[in-house]
């Protein structure tokens, strides 16, 4: 399976012009089978959601994933700030296939740090996502902290994390991502924005990288990227096969996760 992520500014508070600069740069990219664009990538990272997350069972933004979707017959994910009903919001991940399916992860954990619990509603609910022999883990931001959400119980390939990452936390955010991809043995891919909103500025370092740690693709800071690279399952089950890490990880609570 091939990914494609885009690594961009975003614009504060303007969907329609961050949906066109989330098209364009779809449209220059190389066919994929997966496309995925950073942490409420039609807004900006809001903690005052009133008056900026878009309303409604189907929000415009979602309804474009979805005509992008059927038009490059590859999947769209990206998160947006959602109004779920007047005065509820979560910060919801979507994962659109090109009939239309629409898988969705609410974030678990909201970044108590900036205020996001104040005004958000936690999901509970742990999603993975089948698409094209690839099982993808939903994740967002602030989930790449805690490692026992995104424990590997042999039921998924990918990690995908998208995120509003800030500057002063670079270093974290690529340690994290690589420890995620070791312990859990699995691919990890991790999109960031760059640019700057009212509270925070974003340097990037978004990657893809394999079980091993290695980096099969990076971003450098603060630039415009787009970064692809393949999904290589049958490496993957080999690596498993030959090394079964996960099958000697400490037990978990059952009651730990709720799986889609």
């Amino acid at each position: 399976m091939r990914v494609t992520i885009f690594q961009r500014d975003i614009a504060w508070a303007d969907p329609r012009s961050n949906v066109s600069s989330f098209e364009r740069a779809i449209k220059a990219a190389e066919p994929a089978d997966l496309y995925v664009l950073p942490e409420m990538f039609s807004t900006g990272f809001a903690t005052e959601p009133a008056g900026i997350a878009e309303a409604g069972p189907e929000p415009e933004s979602l309804l474009w994933m979805q005509r992008m979707a059927s038009q490059t017959n590859a999947a769209i994910a990206g998160s947006i700030a959602v109004e779920r009903e007047p005065g509820t919001f979560v910060n919801r991940f979507y994962f659109v296939k090109p009939d239309g399916e629409t898988i969705y992860y609410d974030k678990h954990h909201l970044f108590t740090y900036g205020g996001e619990h104040l005004r958000f509603t936690a999901g509970n609910e742990r999603v993975i996502v089948r698409w094209r022999g690839v099982r993808i883990l939903l994740l967002v931001c602030y989930d790449l902290r805690f490692p026992l959400w995104s424990r590997n119980r042999e039921d998924y390939d990918l990690a995908l994390y998208v995120a509003s990452w800030p500057s002063s936390r670079a270093h974290a955010w690529s340690t994290l991502l690589t420890a995620r991809a070791i312990e859990n043995q699995c691919y990890v891919v991790g999109v960031n924005r760059i640019g700057s909103d009212p509270s925070c500025r974003y340097s990037g370092g978004s990657a893809i990288i394999d079980a091993y740690g290695h980096v099969l693709a990076s971003a450098d800071e603060g630039v415009d990227a787009t970064l692809s690279a393949t999904i290589d399952m049958p490496s993957l089950e080999a690596f498993r096969k030959k090394f079964p890490v996960l099958k000697d990880a400490d037990p978990i609570p059952s009651d730990i996760f709720c799986s889609s």
